[in-house]
Formats: structure tokens, sequence, C-alpha cells
């Protein structure tokens, strides 16, 4: 983890308010390692989005302090153990099964920001009009027409594979939360999401029955 999105974190996290934390490089496994960190302060997993850095492909993460006993306790051990942590001074150490669980968690939201059905639709107008572009573009040679067709079909037929990917996907990042006790819950949107033993997400949320 750098030790300048160390300290600016931890620097916001003393007012006990949400914090975002972004990640240009669209890199799960830094958030994952600085909500790790986080949560040795009290502050937990909100959601996760994308548009940050200049591209807009970046990652922007939210934390908020945790309510639950066993987290204020933690924190308050902690900031009495590394006072000088928000400044560049010793940090408490993060298991890395802590890690893996906070990647899993933002990986699942990732990949159900947009159902399957809507998932289909964005990826085939997109591919239509690329190749609508190509076949505009390269209009003067004879055969752009039908590498432009040929082109179209193809990544229409690959469609259902990346679905049936994503899908697999998120069964098991699922999975390994559900192992680790997390429960299903549903959003203010209806999404499905995955909360620690005890937590909740932030804002209104439905508790969902334990896979069997």
């Amino acid at each position: 983890m750098g030790k300048r999105s160390v300290r600016k974190m931890l620097g916001r996290m003393v007012g006990e308010e949400p914090v975002q934390v972004t990640s240009a490089m669209a890199s799960m496994s830094k958030l994952a390692r600085l909500g790790a960190l986080a949560q040795q302060f009290g502050y937990d997993y909100a959601y996760v989005k994308q548009g940050a850095g200049p591209r807009g492909d970046g990652y922007v993460m939210t934390l908020v302090p945790d309510p639950r006993p066993e987290a204020r306790e933690r924190a308050t051990r902690n900031r009495a153990r590394y006072p000088d942590a928000a400044d560049g001074g010793a940090l408490p150490p993060v298991a890395p099964e802590a890690v893996r669980l906070f990647k899993a968690r933002i990986a699942y939201d990732l990949a159900s920001r947009l159902t399957e059905k809507r998932m289909l639709w964005l990826a085939g107008v997109a591919f239509t009009l690329l190749a609508g572009a190509f076949a505009f573009r390269f209009r003067a040679h004879p055969t752009a027409l039908v590498v432009a067709a040929v082109g179209w079909a193809v990544m229409m037929a690959v469609l259902p594979v990346g679905v049936f990917v994503n899908r697999r996907y998120k069964e098991r990042n699922s999975a390994m939360l559900r192992a680790a006790g997390f429960a299903a819950v549903t959003d203010a949107e209806g999404k499905l999401r995955y909360v620690p033993p005890g937590g909740q997400l932030p804002g209104r949320v439905r508790a969902l029955p334990r896979e069997r």
C-alpha cells in the first residue's frame, strides 16, 4: 500500500464520517488492502463504483464507520497502540484472509452492477456501433461490409460466454463470503449484497435466507 494513500485515508477517518478511497488504476487489490486496514480502525466497506482516474475507469470505494461493538473496541485498541498511523507511523498488521474477503466483496459488487439482460443489451449496442463505424470508415473497400458483418456476428456469438464467465465469477466470490459467515441482503436498489456477521449496509436492507 502506498504510504500517501494510507495517510490520506486514515486522516479522513478521524472525523468518524464516510470516507472515499480511489484507485485510478482500477486495482481491486489496492482497495482491498486499504479497506482491510480501515477495518482495524473501526470502518467497514459500504460500496464501490467506477469513475476514478483521468479516463474514468478507476474505482471509488466508500467506507463507513462500523457500529458493531467489536469494531468499536478494535478501533479504540488500535488507535491507542498506533497513535501515529495517520502521520506515517507504524500500522497494525492486516491478516491476508481479511484482505481476501474484502476483495471478494468488492469483486462481487462490481460484477453485479448490471443485470445479465442489461449487460447483453449494452454489449450488443456497443458491438453494433463498432461494426458500423468500421464499415463506414472503410466503405471504399469492397470487402469492408463483409468483414464488418462477420466481425459483428463473431462478437455477438461470444456474448453468452461473457455472461457465463461473469456468472461463475460472482458465484465463486459469493461462495467465499458465505463460507466466512457473511449474510445475503438486498440493498435499496434491490441488488444482492453481502455483509459480515452482525453487520448491515448503510440504509435500509432486507436480509435474505442463507443458502444451504
